[in-house]
């Protein structure tokens, strides 16, 4: 049955809100995943931020044009889903790459990030990351253990000279005595 022309506008409009409200844009193939499976992951999904949702090939390729995006062409060949990060992108990337591992159905293509496409091991990579929270506390203890280091260099000669006038102190109160 024949899409009217306003149903594909709305569908291709919906396509740009989604991705300008995503961070990132994981394209997968989902060929042979059930509807319950589907169901699934979309729950999956929705947990961790994101979004899953089976594009018509054509008006995802205009919606890509009209947001100034660019893929390669490969990645919009066959039956293509993509997955939307509404937040964080690793645990997305994440939920996909381990739903494609527990099923061998899905499979990851590659992802849009930004305005640089990834290939499917940039996605995998992205699924590695930590999340935020231990990323920042990676970098404070990184930034905490020069700044630990420059404080200890700096002080260290007060507190030598502090213990010289101290042992001179005792050493003066022992003679008196």
């Amino acid at each position: 049955m024949a899409i009217s022309k306003e149903k594909k506008r709305q569908m291709v409009a919906d396509y740009v809100d989604k991705m300008s409200a995503s961070r990132a844009v994981i394209f997968t193939d989902y060929q042979g995943l059930t509807v319950a499976a589907l169901t699934q992951l979309r729950g999956n999904l929705r947990e961790d931020s994101g979004g899953f949702q089976i594009i018509k090939n054509t008006l995802f390729k205009l919606a890509l044009e009209e947001a100034g995006l660019q893929i390669p062409d490969e990645q919009l060949e066959g039956p293509i889903a993509v997955g939307y990060c509404f937040e964080e992108i690793p645990p997305v990337a994440k939920t996909l790459t381990d739903f494609a591992k527990e099923t061998h159905l899905l499979k990851i293509r590659g992802a849009m990030l930004g305005g640089s496409f990834l290939d499917t091991k940039g996605v995998e990579g992205l699924a590695d990351l930590p999340p935020r929270e231990v990323l920042r506390a990676q970098l404070v203890s990184a930034l905490q253990g020069p700044m630990t280091s420059l404080v200890g260099t700096l002080t260290a000669p007060m507190r030598e000279l502090v213990q010289v006038l101290q042992a001179r102190s005792e050493q003066g109160q022992e003679a008196a005595a």
